[in-house]
């Protein structure tokens, strides 16, 4: 039974070093310490490069098969981050079921454009421009909205292609950034695993350690330290 038990053990630091290597190699430590930290970079990005009033990006949610509001910036309300819709509503709805990119310059003569959530904001754009957020392998992730240009009264066919491009790249960093956050929740499992095989009192403070803050910005931020 111990020699099975030391084998189980062998296999699970195998792993380990395995994930540890995917980790590594991803170029994490490029990336903000949180999804949430790097989608307000990109949509702050997204707001000064298009002189935009706002900018904002959704995100899809599988479980309950909504888009979701991730994160906001400029005139937009804050209170919209965790608002949900169905798939098949507003313009981000209409942007993510076709996978094309739509500008209007009067979302109020739009039938698309979701009234009654903007006016729930307190904000009300006349101008929208949004795009699909395609990952790697071609899955719509998600949808980026920029919104009321600063100078001008709509959006044109460059600022469309141009976000185009900046789309392409915001939707693989955030595709490796939620693949890595994967990644790294089956290290602390497999870490806990293993801590909870060994009764010693290091491993005792490993388990502590890993109880305390295993996910997002407030996971210990020697992970990789305490993994080795």
């Amino acid at each position: 039974m111990k020699k099975n038990q030391n084998v189980d053990e062998e296999k699970l630091s195998e792993q380990l070093q395995r994930l540890l290597l995917s980790i590594k190699a991803s170029g994490r430590a490029i990336l903000p310490r949180s999804n949430d930290a790097l989608l307000k970079s990109i949509v702050e990005a997204a707001a000064r490069i298009f002189g935009a009033a706002a900018a904002s990006i959704l995100l899809v949610n599988e479980e309950e098969e909504m888009l979701e509001f991730k994160v906001s910036t400029g005139e937009a309300d804050h209170d919209l981050v965790g608002t949900k819709f169905p798939y098949d509503k507003g313009i981000a709805g209409y942007v993510f079921m076709t996978g094309q990119p739509i500008a209007t310059s009067n979302v109020r003569e739009d039938k698309r454009f979701n009234q009654d959530l903007a006016k729930s904001t307190g904000y009300v754009p006349n101008s929208i421009l949004a795009t699909p957020l395609i990952s790697s392998d071609d899955r719509i992730i998600g949808v980026m909205e920029v919104l009321d240009k600063i100078d001008a009264t709509s959006f044109d066919l460059h600022d469309m292609d141009l976000l185009g491009m900046f789309a392409q790249q915001a939707a693989m960093a955030i595709d490796m950034s939620q693949q890595i956050d994967s990644i790294e929740q089956t290290l602390v499992q497999g870490l806990k695993r293993l801590a909870k095989s060994d009764k010693s009192q290091d491993s005792a403070e490993l388990q502590s350690a890993l109880d305390q803050s295993p996910n997002g910005d407030n996971r210990p931020s020697d992970l990789l330290e305490l993994a080795d």
